[in-house]
């Protein structure tokens, strides 16, 4: 029987915990700290495509410049074949 009561006074505690918890969540209060969160969060956004973006360019920087150090390897690899046969 008792544990019935518990369950109870639990279910009823939650339902008065969430009804408070939503006029909390709703008041106008709140509402400016999510805004004020979320204008953070897309400033961070920006701040991390920005790095994202410079990143990104080095990348095709350095790929860039490996191909064409493979590309001329590759040449003078060429010309060495060319010679050896010619020899």
């Amino acid at each position: 029987m008792l544990k019935h009561y518990v369950r109870l006074a639990c279910f009823v505690g939650g339902a008065l915990f969430g009804s408070a918890g939503v006029k909390l969540l709703t008041s106008k209060d709140a509402k400016k700290a999510y805004t004020h969160i979320t204008a953070a969060g897309l400033r961070m956004k920006d701040s991390v495509m920005g790095t994202v973006t410079g990143l990104q360019e080095n990348a095709a920087d350095i790929l860039a410049s490996a191909k064409e150090i493979n590309e001329a390897h590759a040449a003078q690899e060429a010309e060495a074949q060319v010679e050896g046969q010619e020899a």
